[in-house]
């Protein structure tokens, strides 16, 4: 079971590198640890689980968050209107985007990051992208406002970006043009 012991914190170089694509069919040792993945978060928000194993609660985690540099995410979350998202993805590429903009009003946080970093990290409001799923399915998901921002955090983890990367330093809580807040998408 992934613990917040397991969690890579920033400043360790694991998190600024490119992470490899995992070849497929995913190796059974793959699956495995995306599904620990999966698990961890769905844990991390069970609050009996996260109080007993001290876990904090995420709504996604990609591999390099537990040293691992491969292309795999997991990600478990209800949105604001919603709709319940449970993914394990292997090779997760983004395909399209929307030019129009969205970000989260109170900022992002992050797993590997244990202090506030106040500022709008802007996202794009609609992506599409093209993955592997925890079952072997190929997948093209269309995703927008929060669904989005989740998903492009995790992806940025595969990049060895971190989200704090995107806030502008001059103005953190700037409101980038042509950009919702997502809880308007």
């Amino acid at each position: 079971m992934i613990t917040m012991d397991d969690i890579v914190r920033e400043g360790d170089p694991v998190l600024r590198e490119n992470a490899e694509e995992v070849s497929l069919p995913p190796t059974d040792e793959d699956k495995h640890i995306l599904g620990e993945m999966l698990q961890f978060i769905k844990n991390s928000q069970d609050e009996e689980i996260a109080e007993e194993y001290n876990l904090r609660a995420g709504v996604g985690i990609a591999a390099p968050q537990i040293g691992i540099s491969k292309r795999m995410l997991a990600v478990h979350f209800t949105d604001f209107k919603d709709k319940e998202y449970s993914y394990g993805l292997f090779n997760p590429k983004i395909i399209s985007h929307s030019v129009e903009k969205t970000y989260l009003p109170g900022g992002e946080g992050c797993l590997s990051v244990d202090r506030e970093v106040p500022g709008i990290v802007p996202r794009y409001a609609r992506i599409t992208l093209r993955a592997t799923t925890l079952e072997g399915d190929e997948v093209k998901l269309r995703l927008k406002g929060y669904a989005a921002i989740v998903v492009q955090h995790e992806i940025d983890h595969l990049n060895g970006i971190m989200f704090y990367d995107h806030i502008n330093s001059e103005n953190p809580q700037e409101i980038p043009d042509n950009a919702t807040s997502a809880d308007e998408l």
